[in-house]
């Protein structure tokens, strides 16, 4: 199925969208974590949230959620690890792709340090994402980079498809197949000549054909590069358009202040915005 709105996002921004797309009629998925592990889930008081004094983040959330599901919005939990535009846009969750004709993207703030050496290998023995990339590196070593809760099941259908696995991370993982070595470390750089040729874990190189950084979440501007940002955030008009067409942005990564409300509002802004897009582009396919 092809939505008119991908959103990503399932905070605030991400729902307020999701609201107001399907009062223009539009179709939605809304992709994210559960909103029990939202940061304003642990929120013990919102007092600035206009009309709704007093309430806890989890009961506002709680009540967004709900409001967004009543009004149609279908929902999706997990990650994206991949972002292709053509055609519209495709992202792609676990193994499966999801299409749209317009994105929103409302992830909050992801604040992540990239290592030394990433960027620049990136592409070249470096990958976000084992089910993409984990053919190109059967019967070769590779260094899983654990920094999400689902890491260690990706080292593990590394290692199903035949890639010799090592895991990488500052704590001991749990899940992870006892049959793949753990390395705990968390000082890492990536080291190469033209293609990744390692790993330097605390100041030992660990070898490898392959690193698979696998973080919480994937920063925008690796799923999308031609993002314009400005002092870490997306930069937006007034409509919360990008300078992607068809990509639009609300909430907390398009920068401060960093408040509920104008999380939502962004939100209704950027999902109106996209469906005066799909609109003038149906005018004229």
């Amino acid at each position: 199925m092809t939505y008119d709105l991908l959103i990503l996002g399932s905070g605030p921004a991400g729902l307020a969208a999701a609201v107001s797309a399907r009062g223009r009629d539009k179709t939605a998925l809304v992709i994210g974590g559960r909103w029990q592990d939202s940061p304003l889930a642990r929120a013990e008081r919102v007092d600035n949230y206009l009309g709704l004094p007093g309430r806890t983040g989890a009961q506002l959330l709680e009540e967004f959620h709900a409001h967004a599901q009543e009004a149609g919005a279908d929902f999706l939990v997990g990650k994206v690890i991949s972002l292709m535009a053509w055609e519209g846009f495709a992202v792609t969750v676990g193994s499966q792709v999801y299409q749209g004709r317009a994105l929103i993207l409302a992830p909050g703030v992801v604040r992540q340090a990239k290592y030394p050496g990433e960027t620049e290998y990136l592409g070249r023995g470096v990958s976000y994402c084992a089910t993409c990339d984990g053919m190109l590196y059967r019967n070769r070593p590779v260094i899983v980079v654990g920094r999400s809760a689902d890491a260690p099941h990706e080292a593990n259908y590394l290692k199903e498809l035949g890639c010799q696995v090592t895991y990488v991370s500052p704590q001991q993982p749990r899940d992870l197949d006892p049959a793949i070595p753990y390395v705990k470390a968390s000082r890492l750089a990536v080291r190469g000549e033209g293609t990744v040729t390692g790993l330097e874990a605390d100041g030992a190189l660990l070898p490898c054909a392959g690193i698979f950084i696998l973080r919480q979440t994937v920063a925008p501007t690796d799923l999308l590069p031609a993002l314009e940002t400005e002092n870490g955030y997306i930069r937006v008009d007034r409509a919360m358009a990008t300078n992607v067409p068809g990509v639009f942005a609300a909430g907390d990564c398009t920068g401060g202040p960093l408040q509920v409300a104008k999380a939502v509002g962004e939100g209704h802004v950027a999902a109106l915005s996209a469906c005066e897009y799909l609109d003038r582009d149906h005018q004229t396919s």
